[in-house]
């Protein structure tokens, strides 16, 4: 047998192999980012995005501080509160019970935001 032939035989199972083990682990991965990516309420230009999130019971909800300036989040009905956010700090909060909890950051009281827990 040739060097080409042989390269290219060589190609020949190689290459569908390396197809078949792309195409099966893709899949695994995503579904593994997918559960492992939090729940995240982004603090930036003086607003929180989204304004209303809706998460199932027992869900963590982190926010994130993208703004130049500090900000806090704060329940209405005072059930979580965070300490003032830097940029890029973060707080989260486990919502065990069914509702809605309107939010706002008691710095800037005209922020507001709302988790919506079923």
């Amino acid at each position: 047998m040739t060097k080409k032939k042989l390269l290219f035989s060589g190609m020949a199972v190689v290459l569908p192999l390396a197809l078949a083990m792309v195409l099966v682990l893709h899949p695994i991965r995503a579904k593994s980012e997918a559960a492992a990516s939090p729940m995240e309420v982004r603090v930036d230009n003086f607003t929180f995005g989204p304004d209303t999130l809706t998460v199932p019971v027992n869900s963590t909800v982190t926010w994130v501080n993208k703004d130049d300036v500090p900000h806090t989040i704060a329940s209405s009905d005072r059930v979580f509160k965070s300490k003032a956010l830097d940029t890029d700090d973060k707080y989260s909060y486990t919502f065990a019970k069914v509702g809605t909890y309107a939010y706002y950051c008691s710095i800037h009281p005209k922020m507001v935001g709302k988790i919506v827990v079923q």
